[in-house]
């Protein structure tokens, strides 16, 4: 793999520096300037020091450096994340995940819509428009912030039902917008007041709820498969340890068509381990995008003329790398989790013996001090409190710490490669980037507006403990 991604790398930097340039082997692969097919990846919640502990996480001890990873060799430059400045300078998902689809900045909250609430134009929705598949792979909802914002328009984020209504109800050219949606989300399509999922089956579209089911589905469905209530299991506790990279090959295979397509991708619950301070669950995140990374090099060096690109929306949590004033950082205590904090937290209190569990669960044998507090975890009715115990315990151990709960306003990298990527090197604000995507795009169709049914209104949030940071 690693062979690989170089391969594709060194073809993408030539590209920069040769045009037009005649193969001159038979084996040679001329590379367009313009891709066919374009893939948006974004880790929301990814800031930098996110990117540098996944490489040290990865680090083989045995060698005197540090490998790199992926993400080292696919780097191309930074970005800015402030919102519309009636937001301020920190951004949320929603506000961000406008600005990388429309290229428009607006208030914390919008989804797809400007800061005067009016609809904007989604790089999803133009390649809509020009007659390209599209969809959507993430593990969150498919109705989450950052995937709501390429679909619809809606005045809020929290208003997840009428965010699914209007995945049906919207349409471009008389189609729907999405072609092929993966995610997390049953609650919000089938409710006691409308079955959006049953709308969609009679529509033709395929529907799948387990991985297994998707993988029966022949290449070129139209697909709504959803995986999970709300968003998927944490990386560490589900079955599928590849989901994200299963979840795009699976997309790819029904958007491949001549005329190209546009697939947003999103790691989504890096941020969701970020608000919760998970180093545990926020590295297996990462490990998760990076295996959809890799499958993504492969895909691309036997389809040159897709562009891929990837970042994140903000960072989240403030996460650093050492702590308490030493200078180091120890990840090895967490490469072998069997189960996230979450869940050792949930059943800590239903186990015979917590310390052996938890030690099982950790991948390494507890001190002495450490299984005491084991021991008092297992007698909190609060669970709350035994998931904060839990990541204490792995702070420590590692050195990790956090400075908020919430987003920071730092800038954000950006990695591309494939078609066109040389377009995107360099320092510049993240609505840069939605502006770079639509140049790319093929300019013969006319610009059409997305038709909508749905009028704002507003939704109580459904969040409880094992959802509420999934709704930042």
């Amino acid at each position: 793999m690693r062979q690989k991604l170089l391969a594709a790398v060194a073809a993408t930097f030539a590209l920069s520096a040769c045009v037009n340039t005649a193969d001159t082997t038979s084996t040679q692969r001329q590379i367009p300037s313009t891709p066919r097919n374009i893939i948006m990846v974004v880790s929301d919640g990814m800031g930098p020091a996110y990117t540098t502990a996944y490489r040290n996480f990865r680090d083989n001890p045995a060698t005197p450096e540090v490998e790199s990873v992926v993400l080292d060799d696919i780097f191309v430059g930074n970005a800015s994340t402030y919102p519309d400045q009636v937001s301020g300078f920190v951004t949320d998902s929603a506000a961000s995940a406008t600005a990388l689809a429309s290229g428009v900045k607006s208030y914390n909250g919008a989804i797809g819509v400007d800061k005067n609430k009016k609809p904007v134009t989604s790089i999803l929705q133009r390649a809509k428009q020009l007659g390209m598949r599209t969809g959507v792979a993430v593990t969150s909802q498919i109705v989450h912030a950052t995937p709501a914002a390429y679909v619809a328009h809606n005045e809020s984020r929290q208003n997840y039902n009428e965010l699914a209504d209007s995945f049906f109800d919207d349409r471009i050219n008389g189609q729907f917008v999405a072609d092929v949606m993966l995610g997390g989300g049953t609650r919000y399509f089938e409710r006691e007041d409308r079955n959006v999922t049953a709308e969609f089956i009679d529509a033709g579209y395929a529907y799948v709820d387990t991985y297994n089911k998707l993988a029966t589905l022949p290449a070129g469905e139209n697909v709504l498969g959803l995986f999970a209530e709300v968003g998927l299991p944490w990386a560490l506790d589900d079955l599928r340890k590849n989901r994200l990279a299963y979840l795009t090959e699976h997309a790819i295979k029904h958007l491949e068509n001549d005329k190209g397509f546009f697939l947003l991708v999103e790691a989504s619950q890096v941020d969701w381990a970020g608000h919760s301070n998970d180093i545990a669950a926020a590295m297996a995140e990462m490990h998760d995008l990076n295996l959809a990374l890799e499958y993504l090099v492969s895909y691309v060096e036997e389809h040159p003329d897709t562009l891929v690109v990837l970042t994140a929306d903000h960072s989240t949590g403030g996460l650093t790398i050492g702590a308490r004033g030493e200078y180091r950082w120890a990840p090895e205590w967490l490469q072998n989790l069997k189960q996230s904090p979450a869940t050792i937290a949930r059943n800590i209190t239903e186990v015979d013996s917590p310390i052996a569990y938890v030690s099982d669960a950790l991948g390494f044998e507890l001190n002495e001090k450490e299984s005491q507090q084991v021991v008092e975890l297992a007698k909190q009715d609060d669970l709350k409190a035994r998931f904060a115990g839990i990541k204490a315990l792995l702070d420590i151990r590692s050195n990790t710490g956090w400075t908020t709960s919430g987003h920071t306003g730092v800038d954000v990298e950006v990695f591309a490669f494939g078609a066109g990527s040389n377009q995107f090197y360099g320092q510049y604000d993240n609505t840069d980037i939605a502006k770079k995507l639509f140049g790319l795009l093929p300019k013969s169709a006319p610009v059409v507006k997305t038709e909508t049914t749905s009028s704002p209104k507003e939704e109580k949030s459904q969040c409880d403990f094992e959802t509420d940071w999934r709704c930042e």
